[in-house]
C-alpha cells in the first residue's frame, strides 16, 4: 500500500514538472476598443464579441471630428493606443496616436497645427469623488473620459498596439 501511495505521488510530481500549470484566472485581453460619440459609449472588443461596455464623457465640444489644436473635440477615425501612463494626473491614461496621416492632411490643408495628446483617461485625483456623475457632463478637452475603477480595469485589459475605432 505504500508503495502505491508513493508511486502515485511520483507520478503527480512528475506531471506537474512536465505538464505546464493552466492559469483558470487567465485575464482575457481586449483586441479593439469602439467609441461611439453620439452614444456616449465605449466597448472593449476581443474577436468581434463586446467584452465590457462603458458609458463615457466627452470633451466640451462632444458633436464633429477633431481638426485643430485647441477646437476642444474627440477626433474620429482609425487610431491604436501608442502608450499607457499609470502615474497621469487623470489617474490613468490610455494615449491615442491621433493625429494619423489623414488628420495632418487635413490640418494642413486648413493652415492648422491637428493638436494632439489625445488620451482614454480616469479622473484627477481632486474630484475622484464624482465618480459616475462625471459623465452628465462634457468636460474634457478632446480625450475620453471614465470613471478611476473603470480606467483601473481598462488599464489592465488594453494593451499597447490595441486598435481604436472612434465613430461619430
Amino acid at each position: 500500500m505504500a508503495v502505491r501511495t508513493i508511486a502515485r505521488l511520483l507520478v503527480v510530481l512528475l506531471l506537474s514538472l512536465v505538464v505546464p500549470a493552466i492559469n483558470l484566472t487567465q485575464t482575457i485581453i481586449a483586441d479593439r476598443i469602439v467609441i461611439e460619440k453620439s452614444a456616449r459609449t465605449m466597448k472593449l472588443m476581443r474577436h468581434g464579441e463586446i467584452l465590457k461596455t462603458y458609458k463615457v464623457a466627452l470633451s466640451r465640444v462632444p458633436a464633429g471630428a477633431k481638426e485643430r489644436t485647441g477646437d476642444h473635440k474627440v477626433p474620429e477615425g482609425e487610431y491604436i493606443v501608442d502608450s499607457k501612463n499609470a502615474q497621469s494626473r487623470f489617474h490613468r491614461a490610455l494615449h491615442i496616436s491621433y493625429p494619423n496621416a489623414t488628420d495632418r492632411e487635413r490640418a494642413r490643408k486648413l493652415g492648422v497645427a491637428p493638436g494632439g495628446d489625445i488620451e482614454i483617461h480616469g479622473l484627477n485625483t481632486t474630484y475622484s469623488w464624482v465618480g459616475g456623475l462625471q459623465r452628465q457632463v462634457d468636460w474634457t478637452d478632446g480625450c475620453i473620459a471614465v470613471t478611476n475603477p473603470e480606467i483601473e480595469a481598462i488599464f489592465s485589459l488594453v494593451p499597447v498596439g490595441t486598435p481604436v475605432e472612434i465613430r461619430p
